[in-house]
């Protein structure tokens, strides 16, 4: 005869959380693609792949790739320009935001959670502070469309998921995509001088110590508002004249340019800019054990990516 046989259950695989990003195409999507943790499965979908503006192809998105984890990294930016565009620019940084949220809170009432992390701005606030904002600090009035569009955002998502996960950033810049670092590199490259605001400050940040900070937020299941940027704080003025010394030091620029700084009166914009800027990240710092890069580290760290010119 033979041995009786035990029954044993089948061994199953723990199924590795997965994170749809948006706004893949991005600076921010573009880092977050770079880092993400090996015990993730990253979903990265850019604006051909995902109109977050359309209900539909949000919950299309969802079913498609049941996200453990929605990042939004998807944002209208062009903060000039969206004092004339301004409809649109509240689609995108209102009105989406409040859809992915909805989608999101419809599926909890089913069973099905899904963490909800939204990229909002220093734009938030009006500048006329003198020290470090707070997460909790004021944001009552912020100077331009861009900035408004970017808070009713974040206030939306909180209302429908008050364990949102809201990260709020500053100046940011990555060798992938457009931004004022690159923007600087070409018109140092072409000018013979440019004049440059010294009475904005806030700190720059590189959009790969905003994706990694993210990451670690996640892993910590952190909710609630939390800003990243690096540390220290400049001008526009300190940040360009950064660029350029780092840059020629690197071979990217073959001379160097006069720089003047000017005040922004004597650079009119469309879009009204914070004077002051600079967010506290003590909290951030604390829940992640570490603390973030000084912004002219992450800039030297960042132009090392860029090719060398011939």
């Amino acid at each position: 005869m033979m041995p009786p046989q035990t029954a044993t259950a089948p061994q199953t695989l723990e199924k590795i959380p997965t994170v749809l990003v948006t706004g893949a195409g991005g600076q921010l999507g573009y880092e977050l693609q770079q880092s993400v943790p090996s015990t993730l499965k990253l979903v990265a979908l850019d604006s051909a792949a995902l109109d977050i503006t359309r209900r539909h192809s949000i919950q299309q998105a969802i079913d498609q790739h049941q996200p453990d984890c929605i990042i939004n990294a998807a944002a209208y930016t062009a903060v000039d320009q969206a004092e004339e565009e301004d409809e649109q620019a509240w689609l995108v940084n209102n009105t989406a935001p409040a859809l992915i949220a909805q989608a999101i809170a419809a599926r909890a009432e089913r069973g099905q959670h899904i963490k909800m992390i939204q990229i909002s701005t220093d734009f938030v606030f009006d500048g006329q502070q003198a020290t470090p904002y707070m997460p909790d600090a004021a944001t009552d009035s912020p100077l331009g469309v861009y900035g408004a569009s970017k808070l009713a955002g974040e206030q939306t998502v909180a209302r429908y998921l008050p364990d949102a996960l809201i990260i709020r950033t500053s100046w940011l810049y990555s060798a992938h995509g457009n931004n004022f670092v690159k923007s600087m590199l070409r018109l140092m490259s072409t000018k013979d001088q440019l004049g440059i605001v010294y009475d904005q400050v806030g700190s720059p940040t590189w959009a790969k110590t905003l994706a990694q900070t993210i990451w670690g937020l996640i892993e910590h299941n952190s909710s609630g508002i939390y800003h990243c940027s690096d540390n220290g704080i400049a001008s526009w003025y300190d940040f360009a004249a950064a660029i350029q010394e780092e840059a020629y030091a690197l071979g990217l620029l073959a001379t160097k340019i006069p720089l003047r700084p000017i005040r922004s009166i004597e650079y009119p914009t469309p879009a009204q800019r914070p004077a002051y800027s600079v967010m506290d990240k003590t909290s951030t710092e604390a829940t992640l054990g570490s603390t973030l890069p000084h912004w002219r580290h992450s800039l030297r760290q960042m132009l090392n990516q860029l090719p060398p010119t011939n």
